[in-house]
């Protein structure tokens, strides 16, 4: 089975799940093993795992359709996290959300507003994508969509460009264990692998490793992104970006906590009024401007960018200072994307259309 990343069709017709394990391919999982990577797939209902190197490495990546070269597996295993991204002076950001293992959505909706190319290469420059996460469950193309955001990010860098993954609840659920809201497909993964699907995506594991570095929240110009949104709560425990993003990297790295205090607050970044969890703009109806103004001026922003609740086109809030992009991919509806071009957003559209909102 060669497999070589040319389109969206031709990769996504290889990956189709299927019932049953005949037929079901997932992967690769690469493993740090010594001064080499340990590889495993699933290809055609059968269980493949092959030791690899800079040798090799070249046939694998062609075999797969990997984006990232052999330099960038062995870099993860040194890459730290930035507990406090922020920046300045961007002119273009496409923002994207809870794309949950739709892989043939996420590409195409890319594909149509210029961000890659018809070989699924970035072609966005200089420009921004972050992910507000929740690329994990339900979807059955999660392994593939991971991959394709991990050398994706590594020419968007060489490009001048580049990819914010934030991690969102399902990310959080999948480190702890949680795969109640996995496709099926995943069981059947988890049986020939002989793996828990956390296994899968352990600490040795590149994919693994990398998520590990990622943030939860982050500010770029006025703007402020994160999964699910920022509560007031969040500001009367006066927590910002830095310490946001290291308590939930500490809470990731299964780090033990010392105090009934710390594990008080533990317990609430991970709650509803959490920022991976909070749906508060869109269903509480006791919210108002007063609330939005302290948590802007706590976070010294002008616009929050949430996914995580479902509407069925880009929801604008409070005047354009909230705006919700969870667009029901899940649910099979046609999704959409959100552009930020020289201080103006655009919603857009699967059919490749941009509306000024």
């Amino acid at each position: 089975m060669i497999v070589i990343l040319l389109t969206a069709s031709s990769f996504a017709a290889m990956w189709q799940g299927h019932n049953g394990s005949e037929g079901v391919d997932d992967g690769p999982y690469l493993f740090k093993a010594g001064s080499k990577f340990r590889a495993k797939w699933i290809e055609n209902g059968s269980f493949r795992q092959k030791k690899i190197d800079n040798e090799n490495y070249p046939v694998f990546r062609e075999k797969f359709g990997l984006l990232c070269d052999y330099s960038d597996l062995e870099g993860v295993f040194s890459q730290k996290p930035d507990f406090e991204p922020v920046y300045s002076d961007v002119d273009s950001i496409v923002i994207i959300s809870d794309i949950h293992g739709r892989f043939n959505f996420y590409i195409d909706i890319l594909s149509a507003h210029g961000i890659i190319d018809e070989d699924l290469n970035w072609k966005f420059g200089n420009g921004r994508l972050v992910v507000l996460g929740d690329v994990f469950d339900r979807g059955d193309m999660v392994t593939d969509v991971l991959w394709h955001l991990f050398g994706l990010e590594r020419q968007a860098e060489k490009a001048g460009g580049r990819v914010h993954l934030l991690l969102g609840n399902h990310e959080i659920l999948l480190f702890a264990g949680v795969h109640s809201y996995n496709h099926p497909k995943y069981a059947t993964v988890e049986d020939l692998s002989f793996t828990d699907y956390s296994g899968l995506y352990s600490e040795l594991s590149v994919i693994g490793a990398w998520l590990r570095t990622k943030p939860v929240i982050m500010n770029i110009n006025d703007i402020l992104f994160v999964h699910g949104g920022i509560s007031i709560e969040t500001v009367r425990r006066d927590l910002n970006i830095e310490s946001i993003n290291r308590k939930f990297h500490n809470m990731v790295m299964g780090l033990e906590v010392s105090t009934e205090a710390e594990l008080e607050e533990r317990k609430f970044l991970n709650n509803e009024l959490g920022p991976v969890w909070y749906r508060g703009y869109f269903n509480d109806a006791q919210y108002c401007e007063i609330k939005m103004d302290s948590i802007m001026g706590h976070f010294a922003v002008n616009h929050i960018v949430v996914g995580h609740t479902q509407c069925e086109e880009i929801a604008s809030l409070f005047g354009d200072r909230v705006l919700g992009i969870d667009t029901s991919v899940e649910d099979e509806h046609p999704g959409e994307i959100l552009l930020y071009k020289n201080g103006v957003f655009y919603r857009c559209l699967y059919s490749g259309e941009r509306i000024k909102i």
